[in-house]
């Protein structure tokens, strides 16, 4: 059956964008007067949670179980995380977060054969819009049908909620789509909505657990390769 759409996450999939979010937290902290320090050992544990906010309140919970949180909790989570996401979009406007190999092609590749494109990931808008509009351009929606991001679904992955939701947006059924990920947590996502899932590792995810998926690739470099094995037709030379 014809592939009619392709799904991305973003986070590591479109962009190798993880150490710039860890680096990001670090200048909010500081910025917040908080001695907090993730570095690269502790992020990678911190990444079995999904979600920027949700990701700070696990590091409070299990990695400072003493410390007195304040009243309103849930607002300076917020806002810490607000410091955290000017920070990034700062970096992903200098062009310091570029799009991984072979992903403009394949996008470019994949409006050509009229293949529909669409967004499923739980970083927020403002840094899809950020990274997307240095590595496309502007007008960079124009590239997505389905632009599924944020907290626009109750629960973030490796539930399926977000995947639903861009699968409703696109009238099309799971076996119509494909879906490219980076981590475990993404990829039991995009599985249990019935997607068949590639999966693009990087430094933070290689040694995961990547059972199930359609493919495995370090990247998207030769995508001849990845072209064949999902089924996609080949660019006409």
């Amino acid at each position: 059956m014809p592939i009619k759409a392709i799904i991305f996450d973003v986070d590591g999939t479109l962009a190798d964008t993880e150490d710039g979010h860890r680096k990001s937290f670090n200048k909010a902290f500081a910025e917040s007067g908080l001695d907090w320090n993730w570095d690269v050992a502790l992020y990678d544990r911190l990444l079995k949670v999904t979600g920027g906010k949700e990701r700070i309140k696990y590091f409070v919970s299990d990695f400072l179980p003493n410390l007195t949180k304040p009243t309103d909790y849930d607002s300076f989570v917020k806002n810490l995380h607000a410091v955290k996401t000017r920070h990034y979009t700062d970096m992903l406007r200098a062009g310091l977060i570029p799009l991984r190999p072979g992903i403009k092609q394949l996008l470019d590749d994949a409006r050509r054969q009229d293949i529909r494109l669409a967004i499923a990931t739980t970083t927020t808008p403002e840094n899809v819009s950020a990274l997307l509009e240095v590595g496309l351009g502007k007008d960079w929606e124009s590239y997505f049908a389905a632009n599924g991001c944020g907290d626009i679904v109750p629960n973030k992955k490796p539930a399926p909620d977000i995947y639903f939701w861009v699968l409703d947006k696109l009238k099309l059924a799971p076996e119509d789509c494909i879906a490219l990920e980076d981590s475990e947590n993404g990829l039991r996502s995009s599985l249990a909505a019935g997607i068949r899932t590639f999966v693009t590792v990087n430094h933070y995810t290689r040694n995961q657990d990547f059972a199930g998926a359609a493919g495995v690739f370090d990247d998207l470099s030769d995508l001849s390769d990845f072209y064949r094995a999902a089924g996609l037709p080949l660019p006409k030379t």
